[in-house]
């Protein structure tokens, strides 16, 4: 079971280090579903970069997305922290999916200013290699300084939002919106290096990631 901690006694204890910072190709990290990465300028999630997912509403399958790369990750004896998720992630689950769970930290800070204070040190700490975060009335300049500390960490930053937020500018490298309706797919609003494309990408309940543990 992932552990919940606070996020100060993580910082003072040095519970979160795990050695320097591991090198990030200049490509994408693979995602682990193929039509999504072939679909990427990168080949995959940007490096070092904050990517936006837009949601219509959160448990859509969202979290699915991501697990393959936590997957790979977490094999790596790589950290993982999770910033104030509306729900308690589901371990057995995500074991099933090859995630490493004792290389995952839950931390629920005390206000929604706090959870982007925490996603920021967490990317910026150069120890994390992946920061999974849920951001609440954050403007723009907020969003920016989490895209500085995952390029300064060397981390992937992963931002669940609600799509209202689509119409908005974001300086994060990638904007992905997942859509459930009139069938459930992937829409690339942004990415870095290219003209994201217009064609929705499938993403159906039952498919399932290729090389999650690769």
């Amino acid at each position: 079971m992932a552990q919940i901690v606070a996020l100060a006694s993580l910082l003072q204890d040095r519970q979160v280090w795990q050695g320097r910072a591991v090198p990030q190709p200049s490509g994408g990290e693979p995602s682990g579903w193929a039509m999504l990465d072939a679909a990427l300028p990168a080949g995959g999630w940007p490096s070092a970069a904050l990517s936006e997912i837009l949601l219509p509403a959160d448990g859509v399958g969202e979290l699915r997305l991501v697990l393959p790369t936590l997957a790979r990750l977490t094999a790596q004896g790589r950290a993982v922290m999770v910033i104030a998720p509306p729900y308690l992630p589901y371990a057995p689950a995500w074991e099933a999916a090859g995630v490493v769970m004792r290389q995952v930290d839950i931390v629920y800070p005390r206000s929604a200013r706090e959870a982007l204070w925490a996603a920021e040190q967490c990317l910026r700490s150069g120890s994390c290699a992946a920061v999974l975060c849920w951001p609440v009335q954050a403007d723009d300049r907020a969003l920016r300084r989490l895209q500085v500390a995952a390029d300064s960490g060397r981390a992937l930053g992963f931002a669940f939002r609600d799509r209202r937020h689509a119409t908005q500018a974001s300086p994060a490298a990638l904007r992905l919106e997942l859509e459930t309706a009139p069938r459930r797919q992937l829409r690339i609003r942004k990415c870095r290096g290219g003209q994201p494309s217009t064609q929705p990408i499938a993403f159906p309940a039952d498919a399932q990631a290729v090389g999650a543990r690769g």
